[in-house]
């Protein structure tokens, strides 16, 4: 194909590219063929790409739908697991976040040498001596083996696991662990060597007065932290001597938290059946109204009574006199009339702290007044038997006085 044309009058020359051992001649005449570019794209190749173009297009449509609906599909998945999942796990973060040990039956039942030696009896339970082996932290053992298949005290342990786990104070018993196998319902605390309150204050050998003393503080502080202190209020409920259990440096302990009551942060009255026991039960516990805090109060004032006199709240009359039968009754009679050295009977060391001995009754009188909102918190109680608040003289408990 001829790229150059040269003419000399009537002689041509034709050349391809590339052009070489040219001369410049002035009576010759060359002639260049160039490509000119059309910017443009020819039909034919508008018609090809429209074509591949619309043969893409649906291809690349079906892959995004294909591809939103997959992904539409695995979030819903995604989601629908994640709903599903929380009601597992909650029911087993009451456990999980207290940190206690979960012991299996046949450990415990090892322990306890099946279930042996019994050490007390609680109003949901018996309560077993038991010992671990070496690697535990705690080798020696309260096992407090709940009753199976009453609806009642499957609420209790599930109480007792939140309220006690969660709690950490000098006076309250450590709870070490739980079994939760099967039907069997189990709580492992820590032993508490010197028995309950209840065995050395009704012993034979009556304590010293200044040990009585640290018992009522150490007792007193305990309810604080539980009334006050906690994530979540707890009332306890059932305080009494029995309930009260003492370590090997005679530290007062409040233990038995199987009866007490979790509040919501928003919340400071609950309802519940009749709980406690005889002796140490607030009036508003019959009366079918909403309780408080101030029941611990009110069983506290009782205690602190027991405390001081190292008797019973509540005696046959057999063995006593009518008027000495009931010692919240008798105890207020001694302090209106003025014979306080009677409720101690010859306990030199209570009558030489006569003014602790007439503050501390005074302060029992105010905690068990018949009207809640006339008690005071424990923590003003804790405030007024160290000392800190003075204590007011106490109108009687008694609405009919």
């Amino acid at each position: 194909m001829c790229a150059v044309a040269i003419f000399n009058n009537q002689t041509c020359w034709k050349k391809r590219l590339p052009l070489a051992n040219g001369r410049e001649l002035s009576d010759h005449l060359a002639l260049v063929k160039t490509r000119v570019s059309n910017l443009g794209p020819s039909p034919s190749c508008n018609t090809n790409d429209s074509k591949k173009d619309d043969g893409v297009k649906p291809i690349v449509q079906g892959l995004l739908i294909g591809s939103i609906v997959i992904n539409t599909i695995l979030l819903a998945l995604v989601v629908f697991v994640i709903l599903l999942k929380p009601k597992r796990v909650v029911q087993g973060a009451t456990i999980l976040e207290t940190n206690l040990h979960s012991f299996s039956y046949d450990a415990l039942k090892e322990a306890t040498r099946d279930f042996s030696v019994e050490i007390g009896r609680g109003s949901f339970g018996i309560v077993y001596k038991g010992e671990l082996k070496a690697e535990a932290s705690c080798n020696v053992v309260a096992v407090k083996r709940l009753d199976r298949l009453v609806q009642d005290r499957e609420k209790e342990f599930k109480t007792e696991l939140r309220a006690i786990g969660k709690t950490c104070h000098k006076n309250l018993v450590r709870l070490i662990g739980f079994c939760d196998e099967g039907m069997h319902r189990m709580l492992v605390y820590e032993f508490m060597s010197n028995g309950t309150l209840a065995d050395i204050l009704f012993g034979q050998n009556k304590p010293i007065w200044n040990l009585r003393v640290e018992f009522a503080l150490g007792i007193a502080r305990g309810l604080v932290y539980l009334h006050e202190e906690c994530d979540s209020s707890i009332i306890h409920c059932d305080i009494k001597p029995q309930n009260i259990l003492i370590d090997d440096y005679f530290t007062a302990k409040i233990s038995d938290f199987g009866l007490a009551k979790l509040l919501l942060a928003d919340q400071s009255r609950t309802n519940t059946m009749i709980r406690g026991t005889r002796g140490y039960v607030a009036p508003e516990w019959f009366k079918n109204v909403p309780v408080t805090a101030k029941v611990d109060v009110y069983s506290f004032g009782a205690m602190l009574m027991e405390i001081v006199c190292c008797r019973r709240s509540v005696m046959l009359m057999e063995s006593v006199e009518e008027e000495k039968a009931i010692l919240t009754d008798w105890a207020c009679d001694c302090y209106m009339t003025g014979r306080l050295d009677i409720l101690v009977e010859n306990d030199q060391e209570a009558l030489d702290d006569i003014g602790r001995l007439e503050k501390w009754i005074k302060i029992a009188i105010w905690c068990i007044q018949e009207h809640p909102e006339t008690r005071p918190t424990m923590r003003m109680v804790m405030q007024m038997l160290e000392g800190v608040v003075e204590v007011p003289n106490p109108p009687s408990p008694f609405s009919f006085s």
